[in-house]
C-alpha cells in the first residue's frame, strides 16, 4: 500500500515523491521532491464552467494601455530576438488576445489558441518561430503533456516567452495573492525552469521576477 506521500505524482515530471508544502482554507498544495513544482491536487480543482465564470470577469483589452505595459514586459525583450515575418502561436490567449495585436504590429504573425475562447487544433499540427504563454502556464491540468507539446511545435532556434509568478519560499507563498486565484494549480520556481531547461536542451534567461525565456537549439 501508498503512503500518503506517495499519492500524488508530479503533474511536470512524474516523480511519486511529493510532500505537503502549505495548505489553507481552500486547498492542499503539494511539492515534487526532483522538480520542485508546487501543484493542487485533482479533488481541488474547479470544474471548467466554474473557470470560465472566472475567466470571463477579466476584463483585458488591447486598448488598455496598463494591460499593454504589463505585458511589454514579454513583448519587449522578445522582439530583441525576433525578425519581421516570423510566425508564432499565443498559447492561451484568452478572450481579448492583446499580445498577438502588439507583436503584429512589429510585422509578425501570431496564430492563437486557447482551450476555452479559441479552439484551433489545427495549431498543433504547425510549427512555429516563437510561442508565448502569459500568464497559462500556472493553469496547466497536464503541464507535462501541454509543455511537451509546445517544446514539439518550435522549431530549432525558436523561442518560447512565459510570464507566470514564480515561488520562493514556504513563508512567502503563504502569504502569496497568486494562490488565491483558484484557477492557479501549478506553481514554477526558478529551479523548476530550471529543470524544463535540461529536459528540453534549452538554454534559460530569466527576465525580471516573472518573465522567461527559453531557446530552443
Amino acid at each position: 500500500m501508498k503512503s500518503h506521500e506517495q499519492e500524488h505524482p508530479c503533474p511536470l515530471c512524474g516523480d511519486a515523491n511529493s510532500y505537503s508544502f502549505f495548505v489553507d482554507k481552500f486547498r492542499h498544495y503539494r511539492r515534487c521532491s526532483s522538480c520542485d513544482l508546487v501543484f493542487v491536487p485533482p479533488m481541488y480543482w474547479l470544474s471548467t464552467k466554474a473557470e470560465k465564470a472566472i475567466y470571463d470577469l477579466h476584463e483585458n483589452s488591447a486598448e488598455d494601455p496598463g494591460y499593454r505595459c504589463f505585458l511589454s514586459r514579454l513583448s519587449t525583450p522578445l522582439l530583441e530576438k525576433l525578425e519581421p515575418g516570423q510566425t508564432g502561436l499565443d498559447f492561451g490567449c484568452g478572450p481579448g488576445p492583446t499580445l498577438p495585436a502588439m507583436l503584429a504590429e512589429h510585422g509578425l504573425l501570431v496564430d492563437l489558441y486557447d482551450p476555452i475562447y479559441y479552439i484551433e487544433p489545427a495549431v498543433f499540427s504547425k510549427t512555429y518561430d516563437f510561442i508565448c504563454a502569459t500568464e497559462v502556464f500556472e493553469h496547466l491540468r497536464e503541464p507535462d503533456k501541454e509543455i511537451s507539446s509546445l517544446f514539439r511545435m518550435l522549431k530549432p532556434g525558436g523561442w518560447m516567452g512565459i510570464m507566470t509568478k514564480l515561488v520562493i519560499d514556504q513563508a512567502a507563498f503563504s502569504q502569496w495573492h497568486y494562490i488565491r486565484d483558484l484557477t492557479h494549480i501549478c506553481f514554477y520556481s526558478r529551479s523548476t525552469f530550471t529543470y524544463l531547461a535540461r529536459r528540453f536542451h534549452a538554454e534559460i534567461d530569466f527576465i525580471g521576477p516573472d518573465v522567461i525565456l527559453m531557446h530552443k537549439p
